[in-house]
Formats: structure tokens, sequence, C-alpha cells
């Protein structure tokens, strides 16, 4: 009997704890109802996959720069691999924040990077599969003011080191050389560049700043795609990605491009 008021007790509890949180986000998914059919059209979507984790912080400590961390693991014996990794956020200007392609067999990728977040909104990472299936989590993130915050850095400095990259492998929290990393260990790329948004304002002339960000990234292992990606203004500024990969200890090339026609490019050349 105790036992069985015990877990009618934590049920209770339970059903309590999931309309609390559902009374703080009237509506919250919403406009993803909207969005979806311009993003994915009527192609379905298996929703909470147990394939795609999302990391992400319930409120944001910086509305601009909030960090987010997607996995995508297929199970052993599973023939499909990770073609694609969409992040979106719904209640942005511009809500699709990248889209991420993998070449090679993926069968796991593990991606972070860090995104602007313009009010409270779900975070959702979309994974496409080799088959043409669609997989997404979402996360409710509490920040606001992220594409019209101001800038770190005024707009003579952030263009004088525009498209500086530094492009590295980590593992276990470590830089490390390409040749000796294990198949766990990832590559991590920051390329300085404001990634002004179009709603941030010059705190001098109080005129907003135009449009202007990071919007193509390839990196390529000798003629082997790591990934691709195609960006929009809710990436922060100075963009950081951090990847899985698996190292072959070929030479590691960067090439990216901004929506001014501005090319960068670096190297990642294995020692000896």
């Amino acid at each position: 009997m105790r036992l069985t008021l015990r877990l009618l007790a934590i049920a209770a509890f339970s059903a309590l704890a999931v309309n609390a949180a559902a009374a703080q986000e009237p509506g919250a998914d919403a406009t993803w109802k909207e969005l979806k059919p311009d993003v994915f059209g009527e192609q379905a979507i298996t929703e909470a996959s147990p394939l795609v984790r999302l990391t992400a912080p319930g409120r944001a400590e910086d509305a601009a720069m909030v960090p987010v961390e997607a996995e995508v693991m297929l199970p052993a014996g599973d023939p499909r691999t990770v073609k694609k990794l969409t992040l979106i956020v719904d209640e942005n200007p511009a809500p699709v924040a990248a889209t991420f392609s993998f070449g090679g067999q993926r069968h796991d990728v593990t991606l972070g990077t860090r995104l602007r977040v313009n009010s409270y909104s779900y975070i959702r990472a979309v994974a496409e599969l080799s088959d043409g299936s669609l997989h997404m989590v979402a996360r409710y993130v509490k920040a606001s003011g992220g594409c019209s915050a101001p800038a770190l850095k005024d707009e003579e400095q952030a263009l004088k080191n525009l498209g500086q990259m530094k492009l590295r492998v980590v593992e276990d929290g470590k830089a490390g050389d390409a040749t000796q990393a294990s198949r766990l260990s990832k590559l991590q790329l920051m390329i300085r560049h404001p990634n002004y948004s179009g709603l941030q304002m010059d705190q001098v002339t109080r005129l907003y700043i135009p449009a202007k960000f990071v919007d193509n990234i390839e990196v390529r292992q000798g003629e082997d795609l790591v990934f691709s990606m195609v960006g929009g203004i809710s990436l922060s500024e100075d963009p950081a990605i951090q990847i899985s990969y698996e190292p072959t200890g070929k030479e590691i090339d960067v090439h990216a491009a901004d929506t001014d026609g501005r090319k960068f490019e670096s190297e990642l050349k294995p020692a000896g």
C-alpha cells in the first residue's frame, strides 16, 4: 500500500513539474510549427530522437554567445551515415543558424559552437541521415537580446583582424598534432569576424551596422571533406566550431567566405 501511494505521489509530482515547465513556456513551439515547412517542407521529422543529443544552458549567461553541443550517434550495425546537421533558433529573426554537411562515412558526429539567442526560444538540432530521414531534439533556452547586443570590439579593430583563424586539434582537452591524434580527437576552428547581424547599432553614429557575416566554411583533410557549413546571423561573433573527426595525418585546409565576398584560408600541416 505504501509503495503504491509513493508511486502515485511521484507520478503526481512529475505531472506537476511538466505542467509547471509548460506554464513557463506557453505556446513556445508555435513558431516551430510555422517554421518547419519553410525549412524542411512536408518531410517527416522524428522528434525527441534517441539518435541525437543537444546540450545547451537552460538560462544563458551571455545571449550573444550561447554554447551548444550537438551529438549524433547511430547504433552499432546501423548501415546509415550522418550527412547533415542543422541548428535552429526558433525565435531569432533568421532562425536557421547553420547547416553542416559531412564527408565520409560518419556514423557519429559531435559538434559544438556558439549561437545568438534573441528571445526565450527553443534551440533545435536536426540531423539528416543517408536514407533521407530527419531526427531532431530541442532545448528551451532563456536568453534575450543576443542578435542586437553590441559587438565586443569596435568596427575598426574588428576589420583589422578580419579573417584571422585559429585551427588546432584538441584531444582530451589538450592541443595536439594531427598525426598523433586519436579517432576521438576534435578539430577546433575559430575565425575572427564580427558577424554583424544587421540588428546591432553603432554606439557612436547610432545607426544600424549592415549585416556582414561568415556564411560559408569548408574544411578538408587532404582531398576528403571533413565538413562544410552554410551559416547565418545567428552564429556568434568570432565564429567558433569544434567537431569530432578521424585524423589521417594529411594536411587540413580551411576555406571560408563572408557575405561581402571576402575569402579566408588557413591550413594545419602534420608535423615532420
